[in-house]
């Protein structure tokens, strides 16, 4: 039932429209009317004004059709990376490709074209479905932005799926929660040739810091990464100040906490240390130390209805659905901390932040399936919260 050629093209369409973070307002407008033009009550927030962009969130809402019962989520992001202007797609062999001087916008575009199809299907061959609530986030790409801004007094659904991955048989049940970490690492300016011994360097005593904080896997749950680094003005002169972000991820928020707290307490004894050992009348250098979390943590129970519908789809189409773990985030994450539980589905991207994105038309049609097979028994069973 899927229309694999009228897929490709809502794809090719919607990837051609320019919509990288906080300029979505283009491929806004143009959701906003498909969505109406199937039957929707759409309404955009106002989450653009919070996030400095031209557009809100859009809630595409569908009454259902011969069936009734709570609604069903299907979530996907409007926004795309750098570089994401003026993308020319190229299609070969079932394969998406860009020219390669931008990105494809598969991420998340191909959901966007799935969800879309799926709600087509539905209608073209009058096949009963329940309520369903989409939501379509701006800005995921530069902090989940439009999830943590959404207005969560306009969603009904308490559970469904998210459209954001790679695999068309797996479902993402768990992620981490992340915490950003921020140190501003203050010292004393001087000359750096002429009077050195009156300056402290910002910048090398960070270094040290930074050299013993255990970054990279720290086990099966838990990652910390320093990612960026910012200070100083010229080489002439010993800097006053350097700015040091970082980030922790685990599944288990205990420890989050921990590993959060070791890196911390890592800058607090370099800095105490050399103001103990060099004392100063100015209580240089010190320290200032920012936290704060960036996701919590999605952990879907494996006998929760959103996944065990989508095990029952997949058996239905003789394919097998496999229960993923990842290590990123998504809008799913802040659902879960609204109380909305929201499996994450794969469309079969590649490749994905990259010039070298690409998805084959095969995997849209297969991800469409299985979401229209998901839908239908939603209809059934998704009379219950």
């Amino acid at each position: 039932m899927v229309n694999p050629n009228r897929l490709a093209e809502v794809f090719k369409t919607l990837v051609e429209i320019d919509s990288v973070s906080r300029k979505e307002g283009a491929v806004a407008k143009a959701l906003q009317e498909t969505f109406e033009a199937l039957g929707a009550d759409v309404v955009v927030d106002g989450a653009g004004l919070k996030v400095d962009g031209d557009t809100g969130n859009i809630i595409a809402t569908f009454k259902g059709f011969q069936a009734d019962g709570v609604p069903l989520l299907l979530n996907a992001h409007m926004d795309t990376v750098e570089p994401g202007e003026q993308v020319k797609v190229i299609f070969s062999d079932g394969i998406f490709k860009s020219d390669g001087s931008t990105i494809l916008g598969a991420d998340d575009k191909s959901a966007l074209a799935v969800i879309i199809e799926t709600i087509t299907t539905l209608h073209e061959n009058k096949l009963p479905y329940g309520p369903l609530e989409v939501v379509v986030t701006v800005c995921e790409e530069v902090g989940l932005l439009g999830a943590k801004h959404l207005d969560y007094s306009l969603i009904k659904a308490k559970y469904g799926y998210s459209l954001d991955a790679t695999d068309t048989e797996g479902i993402v049940t768990r992620a981490p929660a992340a915490n950003h970490v921020e140190f501003k690492v203050y010292g004393r300016d001087a000359h750096a040739g002429a009077a050195p011994e009156k300056g402290i360097n910002a910048i090398h005593l960070a270094s040290r810091a930074i050299s013993d904080v255990q970054v990279g896997r720290i086990d099966e749950e838990t990652t910390a990464n320093i990612g960026l680094i910012k200070g100083g003005q010229a080489t002439n002169i010993v800097p006053s100040l350097v700015t040091v972000s970082g980030e922790v991820r685990s599944h288990s928020p205990e420890k989050l906490e921990e590993e959060t707290q070791r890196m911390i307490t890592t800058f607090e004894g370099h800095v105490s240390g050399y103001r103990e050992s060099f004392p100063s009348d100015d209580g240089l250098p010190k320290l200032e130390v920012d936290v704060r979390q960036d996701f919590s943590v999605l952990n879907i129970p494996h006998e929760h209805p959103v996944v065990t519908m989508a095990a029952e789809a997949a058996a239905s189409l003789g394919r097998k659905m496999e229960i993923k773990t990842s290590g990123g985030g998504s809008d799913a994450n802040i659902f879960f901390g609204h109380g909305i539980v929201a499996g994450i589905l794969g469309t079969g991207m590649k490749d994905m932040h990259t010039v070298r994105e690409s998805i084959a038309l095969e995997d849209m049609v297969k991800s469409a399936e299985l979401l229209l097979e998901i839908v239908q028994l939603h209809a059934k069973t998704g009379r219950h919260s």
